[in-house]
């Protein structure tokens, strides 16, 4: 438990994640997303106003609701249940039995210690037991998790989580690589650095099949 505000800082500057689910209060989805744009436009006008800035220029008078829209309808967009894409998924017809991976999938998402931007490439994996899902639906799942407030370790679990629910086995990985901007851009500045984080579920827990998914992400795919 968290008790001061010091210790709050330390856990943020550290990127740890205190759960495996995003922390939302029962509440959260009393306010329709108009009621939320409307609430959080009058705090950013709060905080551009104490910081200095003139609103009445023509460059900030409309940045308040440009950035309340934004929270509500993209980059946090992912914790709106009502947007989680359907997962329909299909029997496997051609009887592919191998290893499915869709590589190099695009990363959007944000840091919730100091709500800057984290960005990078997911790689997820899958062997079919019977059932299989469109690929673009993969991609779907990635964005749809990573629009929230995040840590990287939970983004990465939550993606394994939901296409094992969704094609009914453990048999699925997922690894991200990715560039924190709360480190890049501030504190320490590092701007070579990136974070690499991995879930592996049933088979890929063995070392030949987890060798195999990690050698076809590292090939060097151009078109």
């Amino acid at each position: 438990m968290i008790n001061t505000e010091s210790q709050a800082d330390e856990l943020g500057d550290n990127h740890i994640g205190s759960s495996t689910e995003n922390p939302l209060r029962k509440d959260a989805f009393d306010l329709t997303d108009e009621q939320k744009i409307e609430l959080i436009k009058k705090d950013v006008t709060q905080i551009l106003t104490t910081l200095g800035m003139d609103l009445t220029d023509d460059s900030l008078k409309g940045t308040p609701n440009r950035v309340a829209k934004m929270f509500v309808k993209e980059i946090f967009g992912g914790l709106n249940p009502n947007k989680k894409p359907s997962s329909s998924t299909f029997e496997n017809g051609y009887k592919y039995g191998e290893m499915l991976v869709e590589k190099n999938i695009t990363v959007y998402s944000t840091c919730e210690h100091h709500l800057l931007p984290i960005v990078g490439r997911a790689h997820v994996a899958y062997i079919s037991n019977g059932k299989v899902i469109g690929l673009s639906k993969m991609n779907r799942i990635v964005d749809y998790y990573a629009k929230r407030p995040q840590v990287q370790e939970r983004l990465t679990m939550q993606i394994v989580k939901e296409l094992q629910t969704a094609l009914n086995t453990e048999d699925v990985a997922c690894v991200i690589d990715a560039k924190h901007l709360c480190v890049n851009s501030r504190g320490i500045r590092d701007i070579e650095s990136s974070t690499v984080t991995s879930e592996f579920g049933g088979k890929f827990k063995e070392e030949n099949v987890r060798r195999e998914f990690l050698d076809y992400i590292n090939l060097d795919t151009k078109f």
